[in-house]
């Protein structure tokens, strides 16, 4: 898969999931052979008004290979100016989310709610096109409450997006039920540019599966969350040992010490560590333990015992 200049080699991609796909964890993903990185999701109105509240959001690491930033609003305008902040000079595409379903960002108008108005959809596409010189790509859903991919996926490639990304349910669904591969493979044979397929790959048999709907790339969300070597399993390697796995938890938490405050840390890395942690055969001995730690020294600690 390649975009512009852009080479994404097995197009192995690192979903924007918020809360989680911080510059600790994108490094970790990118070792394991993630070839491109989603940011969280970046508020285009923050980064205009509030600019403090996106800034740390927007850290990256030289480890990171296809640096994606995405940007969620629902003003074309606001949208387009985010496009040129400074913030976002690091990135080398720019994302639009119109696939969030949390009920926050849809009762604001953005989202998945902008798959409930094309004309404006595709304003803020084209918009943040005429705004900048890197890629517009967009993430979406099938559609708010029935599938529209088709029709949303020929609109984005005629707004000027280099590229589209679906996750394969519909909003009303959230996280539930199966993602629907043949409404993937649909969209892959309508348009013309690059299809990043997204949902429920989980494993080698579920990656195959996605692959086989023709898609240009495929993204990983959900199920890295603790388990950032996917990347490299689904590449042919091996899930890593013990001893390594704690190192990783350690390169994560270093990472992230150098821009955040240790109390802010310890709250955050509680569910990342719960996930990291999840496997273990005694995990519902330790988990209780890990999750009123109250510092991260004595979780590492804990950790360090267990997996030796």
């Amino acid at each position: 898969m390649r975009i512009a200049n852009l080479d994404f080699n097995e197009g192995l991609c690192l979903a924007p999931m918020a809360g989680v796909s911080d510059v600790g964890f994108r490094k970790l993903c990118s070792r394991y052979g993630a070839d491109a990185t989603w940011s969280e999701m970046l508020s285009a109105r923050a980064m205009l008004h509030n600019p403090e509240k996106t800034e740390l959001m927007t850290v990256i690491s030289q480890e990171e290979k296809i640096k994606v930033g995405q940007i969620f609003g629902h003003e074309p305008e606001v949208m387009a100016k985010a496009i040129k902040n400074p913030l976002l000079r690091d990135f080398d595409i720019i994302d639009i989310n119109m696939g969030c379903p949390a009920p926050k960002i849809v009762r604001n108008g953005e989202g998945s709610a902008l798959m409930k108005d094309l004309p404006l959809a595709s304003k803020i596409i084209n918009e943040c096109v005429k705004a900048g010189t890197r890629p517009v790509s967009v993430k979406f859903r099938l559609g708010y409450d029935k599938d529209i991919s088709t029709q949303f996926g020929r609109m984005c490639e005629e707004s000027g997006a280099s590229f589209i990304t679906l996750h394969a349910r519909t909003t009303m669904q959230g996280y539930s039920g199966n993602a629907n591969y043949d409404a993937i493979a649909k969209l892959k044979a309508s348009v013309n540019i690059q299809v990043i397929g997204n949902g429920d790959v989980v494993d080698t048999a579920s990656y195959k599966e996605m692959l086989s709907t023709g898609v240009d790339g495929v993204m990983l969300g959900r199920a890295t969350q603790g388990r950032p070597w996917l990347f490299s399993v689904l590449k042919g390697g091996n899930k890593p040992q013990n001893a390594k796995i704690f190192e990783d938890i350690k390169l994560h938490i270093d990472t992230l010490r150098k821009y955040y405050r240790e109390d802010w840390l310890v709250l955050y890395m509680r569910k990342h560590l719960l996930w990291y942690t999840s496997e273990l055969p005694n995990a519902r001995d330790v988990r209780p333990v890990i999750a009123t730690s109250p510092s991260i020294d004595e979780s590492l600690k804990i950790l360090e015992r267990i997996y030796s």
